[in-house]
Parts: structure tokens; sequence; C-alpha cells
């Protein structure tokens, strides 16, 4: 298991995979008994232009093939991040060589820069899903998903992730009673799926567009207010079709698809925060149909109301506190 170690990329995960391993192998030892047993090697990898040399080895004393590489998560924004060819380069020589490629959050950019993402699916961290598009076009970026297992590839979301890529990996090399043991030992979940329930609606007002952005305060002021596409274009002073377009461009989302991220916005506010009933919340951020609010918000979440609510209050129900059916 090489862990590549690239400029600006987040030690904590370097460090946190490699404890995770060895206690995996411990786990294993126990679970195991008697039985042949795998372990997995760790050895890290640094970015040393122009070139990639190993700098730690768990089993230093034995011949060295690289079966997986994975790419950590880097501490600066997207934007920031440098070209990583010499990285890239020693990546796509492994998967040459018949190794499995991984990153986490932001090393996707680096495993992007191989071309071996191109056409396939892959996530990152969710606040990183447009500028991921942007850079690498022929990626098909799914942020609803914390994991992404593609055989040879495998990418996962947010930046403590690494703890679902490596209880992922050692479900498939040691098996799923060491990846739970493990897990236990840690005080972690088993491998999240779906980072849908930790996304949060980021809305752009620094567009520069000042038609769109009276819009915007517009429908914010108000988000219960359901308004047609007609009445909104009269707000901005354009025709349908350009304000359409211009909405598009300057926030990302059509403005039903906008109306709506800013009423779960709002619905997971106050599950989090008030002991208001499901239907109530539904209600005030603009939803007569209970049905219709949950179908909006679990598609969007991935969770139900009232299981978004059990995850993530901050209040103490009270006892006997009843949401209803989801």
């Amino acid at each position: 298991m090489a862990l590549l170690i690239y400029p600006d990329c987040q030690l904590a995960a370097v460090y946190g995979l490699t404890d995770l391993f060895r206690i995996a192998g411990e786990c294993a030892a126990r679970e195991l008994e008697q039985k042949p047993l795998r372990t997995v090697r760790v050895s890290h990898w640094r970015v040393e232009e122009p070139d990639v040399v190993c700098v730690w080895d768990s089993r230093p004393s034995k011949p060295h093939r690289i079966s997986h590489a994975i790419a950590p998560p880097s501490l600066v924004m997207p934007e920031s991040m440098q070209l990583m060819t010499t990285a890239s380069n020693w990546m796509a020589a492994r998967h040459a060589d018949g190794g499995i490629l991984c990153s986490v959050c932001a090393g996707a950019f680096v495993l992007a820069e191989t071309g071996l993402i191109d056409h396939r699916r892959a996530t990152t961290h969710w606040a990183f899903a447009e500028a991921l598009a942007r850079r690498f076009p022929n990626v098909r970026v799914a942020t609803q998903n914390m994991v992404i297992d593609d055989g040879d590839i495998l990418t996962a979301g947010g930046i403590l992730a690494w703890t679902d890529l490596g209880l992922t990996l050692v479900a498939k090399l040691l098996g799923q009673g060491v990846m739970l043991a493990t897990a236990r030992f840690l005080l972690v979940d088993p491998p999240r799926r779906d980072q849908r329930a930790f996304s949060s609606f980021v809305p752009v007002f620094d567009h520069g567009d000042a038609a769109v952005l009276t819009v915007q305060h517009h429908i914010h002021a108000d988000c219960a207010d359901t308004r047609s596409i007609t009445d909104l274009a009269a707000v901005a002073g354009l025709t349908e079709r350009t304000f359409l377009r211009r909405f598009s461009k300057a926030t990302g989302l059509r403005p039903k698809e906008y109306q709506q991220q800013l009423r779960v916005m709002k619905a997971r506010d106050a599950l989090e925060l008030t002991k208001q009933a499901v239907d109530q919340i539904g209600w005030s951020v603009g939803y007569a149909d209970p049905a219709a609010f949950r179908r909006l918000f679990r598609r969007t979440t991935g969770l139900s109301p009232a299981q978004y609510r059990e995850r993530f209050s901050v209040r103490i129900k009270a006892a006997g506190e009843g949401e209803g059916k989801d």
C-alpha cells in the first residue's frame, strides 16, 4: 500500500492510514488465529523532483511490489493546487504495472491528471465538485458518493473519507470481519457510501450579474413563496429565455433547483436546531404536500427528515416526541 506524499498534501491522512492498516493487521491476527494471514505492507513515497522516492517502508527488508497507490487529500483549495505532473506520472506507471489507484478528497485532482478517470465516475469533496468538473471535463463527477469502487480505481469523497477508503480496502484485502473489528477498535463507522447528508448548499453571490443577484435576494427573503419563471424574470427585468440562461450561468443551477436547494437548507437547519414536527417544517419552507417534501429531502440528502434529525440534531429530544412516518 503506497501512500503518496505530494506538495501540500494532508499528512494526517498519510499517517492515519498507516495506523489503520497496522491495526487491521493486528485485528486480522486475532480474528484469524492460526489461519494463513495476509498483512498489509505500507510504504510512503514522496515527490522529490524530478522523481518520486520511497521514504519509509513497514517491511524494508523484503522486495517491494506496489499493489495499491493512494493520493491523500490536499490542505490547500483546488485552485491553489500546483500541477502534479511528477506525482500523476508515477501513479499512471503504477496502474500500468497492474496496481490499483486510489484518491481521497482533492487527491482526485492528482489522479485526474493521469487521464485514467476520463469518462469514469469519480468522487471528491462535495465543495470541490465544480472545480474538478471544470478542470477535467471528461471526468463524470459524482459527489453524492462517499466511495466509488471501480475495481482498478477507487475514489473517496470528504477530507476525512480516508477512513472510509481505508476500511473499504481492508474489507477487500483482509475480509469483512477484520474490517468490522478495525472499525470497532477505531470507534468509527463502517465505510459510508453516500456523502449527500454532509453536503450543504453554498449559494454564489459574487458572480457579477446584478439582475440575477436581485432575484437571488428576492428568493432568499421568503424561500417558501413559490415563484414562477415569469415572475422571477420580471423581477430581473429580463425576458424569460435570457433570465434562465443568465441565472444558470451565474449560480450553476436552474431557478427551480436553486429554490429546492434553499428550501432543503432551511429544513436542515430546522431539523438540527428545533423540535418542530417534520410536516410543519415542510410547510414552513413551502411544501403543503408532506409527501412531496419528504421525497425531495431524501433525494437531496440521502436520508429521511427523521433520520437526518436523529443523526444531526444538536438538541436533546423530549421523551415520547414523535415524527410520524417517513
